[in-house]
């Protein structure tokens, strides 16, 4: 299972879910303590902005990132739970949730994944830049990225509400 949440609710959603794996994705400049129940060699921090296009100043989630989030995934065991987490818990977060269950559940129907996410969580907006680098490097042929765009952008808020998002259905 994919606990989701946001920087503020980390420590308690470690806890409370006894996960293992932390996938922190982050601007520069933006302090995450990894969780003393996590072994550094299980968490990945990932640094970038949440933004889709390019800009002055910013990192843009690339290939790179996506590779490295899907390379995390893969080493995981799915013996005890993956916190996955964002500053707010509602785009990079959900995005990279929902890339996961994908790649580790490759025969659950996109649209599905992403009724399902949208069901959990009102608020998530994942982020579209890291949806469409992962539909190209899973091989999906645009099925990610229309899935997404057909929930549409989440109901406003300042923090998503944390979630856990199975990766079997």
């Amino acid at each position: 299972m994919i606990h989701v949440c946001s920087l503020s609710k980390l420590e308690e959603t470690v806890a409370r879910s006894g996960a293992e794996r932390v996938l922190s994705l982050l601007a520069a400049g933006t302090e995450v303590m990894r969780p003393a129940s996590i072994a550094r060699e299980n968490h990945l921090h990932l640094v970038m902005h949440d933004i889709a296009v390019a800009q002055d100043g910013m990192t843009m989630p690339g290939e790179d990132h996506v590779r490295n989030l899907l390379d995390f995934a893969r080493k995981w065991d799915r013996a005890k739970p993956m916190v996955v987490h964002c500053y707010a818990g509602i785009s990079r977060s959900t995005a990279s949730a929902y890339i996961i269950a994908a790649a580790l559940a490759p025969k659950r129907d996109e649209a599905e994944l992403a009724q399902t996410l949208r069901k959990l969580s009102p608020s998530a907006t994942p982020n579209p830049r890291l949806i469409a680098v992962a539909d190209m490097l899973l091989s999906r042929q645009g099925r990610m990225i229309e899935a997404i765009e057909a929930i549409g952008r989440g109901a406003d808020a300042f923090e998503g509400t944390p979630f856990v998002f199975k990766i079997d259905g």
